[in-house]
């Protein structure tokens, strides 16, 4: 290749520029209001959310994996941040995220990608829900003009105290009244005309709110900015140092598993809305993990891929990651150039905007339709959810997982017992009986097997058909071979003390 070439090529115009610049301005003005709102949610600095969003775009957005989905803060990873914050303090932040960043990669260059497919939708969907229940509970305190208790289950007890405070303050009923007016204007959005809808709902309802504050000169709290530069602080040899102990360790790697689960199922959710090249799912995690590994170092918030900004990307008109790419650097502009503005954003319109968030995370409508068509998943859903707002995040899913597993052992563990008497001809009181088993024996279905075999009558040569059997467990195969032995037992004492009939035989094949 020629010099002259290779500048060619350098600098020719990329294929789909048009569609791609304006994509990324419609996912850029989504990506604002949530990466503050969830920083601020999640106790850190709102230009941390910023940072995390602008590494997205301008790290992640450039690596192989997948070319639309787009990557920055998550509510899902809100309530585990806050946590984490409140714990371990906010300089230890980096570290976790650092560590759940190169935990990540060396996830993707294992080839471990697929197997987050194999979690179960139920569990995902339970977590997203009890996240979402968490996000709705903690940020009426701030829609509402409080503070926030300490856990999602001191958050809803104090909702009837919550609710008497703002009805006996001015400046929390002043605080209810924009947050209440956002919120409305977040759920009235999707009515109003195509043309009004161009603009996405979170910033209309942000910049609503603000402009309303501004105007009115509205005492209610606010954005506390400290300057972009001043926020990023990269964590220092003592933070990671700190890695040793289990408590953050664990926290590193329950950021790395359930930042994966939700990009990569984020990934297969984005593959189903274009046509365009499919995911690489360890590729995909292997950018992921670079992505966090640069947030960390900078101090700064987890990031995931996020299904609402992918998807909007994708509806937006986006054909490569150009628009990803550039959505990243429209956040370093605004971040860079305008940080004052994000000072006078009060906090009751962000909380507004989480608590739809949340509420879109909980999956209502599709509950009655799951129950109706598979019981057992609307329960490990229903399960989770509750788990993960009375516990925390990891406790929740971990039982989620066991009784997804639980659920799965015993749906494919069926056990069909049918007892065949004999012929007409060979009836009478020493008539033999076929005992068929079909299906999978295993120590789930053991209680009804040996239920149903000692119902047997006594006196009677029984045979066992295990031919149909796909498996058995040794717990299944301990426990046919006892009974035998011990029905053989009773009736050679039968026969012993006197009883008529010969003592029975039970035959027990191999199976």
């Amino acid at each position: 290749m020629t010099p002259r070439s290779f500048l060619r090529s350098a600098f020719r115009r990329p294929p789909f520029l048009r569609q791609d610049l304006a994509a990324s301005l419609v996912v850029f003005l989504v990506a604002v209001p949530l990466c503050v709102g969830i920083a601020v949610a999640s106790g850190a600095p709102a230009e941390l959310g910023l940072v995390t969003g602008i590494v997205g775009g301008l790290v992640t957005g450039l690596l192989p994996g997948s070319s639309l989905q787009v990557s920055g803060p998550a509510a899902g990873l809100t309530v585990l941040v806050h946590q984490a914050v409140t714990t371990y303090g906010l300089p230890a932040l980096g570290a976790v995220v650092l560590a759940a960043g190169v935990l990540q990669v060396a996830m993707g260059v294992l080839r471990l990608g697929r197997w987050f497919r194999a979690i179960s939708v139920s569990v995902v969907q339970g977590m997203l829900a009890g996240i979402g229940l968490v996000l709705i509970a903690g940020q009426l305190y701030p829609m509402l003009g409080a503070q926030a208790r300490s856990s999602a289950m001191a958050d809803l007890a104090g909702l009837p105290a919550l609710l008497a405070h703002t009805a006996g303050s001015p400046r929390a009923l002043t605080a209810a009244a924009i947050g209440g007016g956002a919120l409305l204007v977040l759920l009235g959005w999707r009515w109003l005309p195509a043309r009004v809808r161009a603009v996405p709902g979170p910033l209309a309802a942000v910049v609503l709110a603000t402009a309303v504050t501004a105007a009115a000169g509205l005492d209610v709290a606010t954005v506390e900015v400290h300057g972009l530069l001043a926020s990023v602080q990269p964590p220092g040899l003592s933070d990671l140092e700190r890695l040793a102990g289990t408590g953050l360790l664990g926290t590193a790697v329950a950021f790395a598993l359930i930042a994966s689960a939700e990009s990569l199922f984020s990934a297969a959710a984005v593959d189903r809305l274009h046509n365009g090249p499919r995911t690489h799912y360890d590729r995909e995690l292997v950018a992921q993990g670079v992505g966090n590994t640069v947030c960390g170092l900078l101090g700064a918030l987890p990031m995931t891929a996020v299904i609402v900004r992918s998807a909007t990307n994708v509806h937006a008109g986006a054909r490569t990651r150009l628009s990803r790419v550039l959505h990243g650097c429209w956040l370093l502009l605004f971040a860079a150039l305008l940080p004052a503005a994000l000072g006078m954003i009060p906090l009751a319109a962000l909380a507004a905007v989480l608590v739809h968030a949340g509420a879109k995370l909980v999956p209502v409508a599709a509950l009655r339709p799951l129950w109706q068509a598979h019981r057992g998943e609307a329960v490990v859903l229903v399960v989770t959810a509750v788990a993960v707002t009375a516990t925390n995040l990891l406790e929740g899913v971990l039982l989620g997982l066991l009784l997804a597993v639980v659920k799965s052992a015993w749906e494919t563990s069926h056990l069909k017992v049918e007892v065949v008497e004999a012929a007409e001809a060979v009836e009478g009181p020493a008539a033999p009986i076929l005992v068929r088993l079909s299906g999978n024996a295993t120590f789930l279905r053991l209680p009804g097997m040996l239920g149903a075999l000692e119902t047997l009558p006594q006196g009677r040569p029984v045979t066992l058909d295990l031919a149909d059997l796909l498996h058995v467990d040794h717990a299944c195969r301990t426990a046919l071979h006892d009974w035998a032995a011990r029905r053989e037992g009773e009736a050679e004492g039968e026969a012993e003390g006197g009883a008529e009939g010969e003592a029975e035989s039970v035959r027990v094949p191999t199976p």
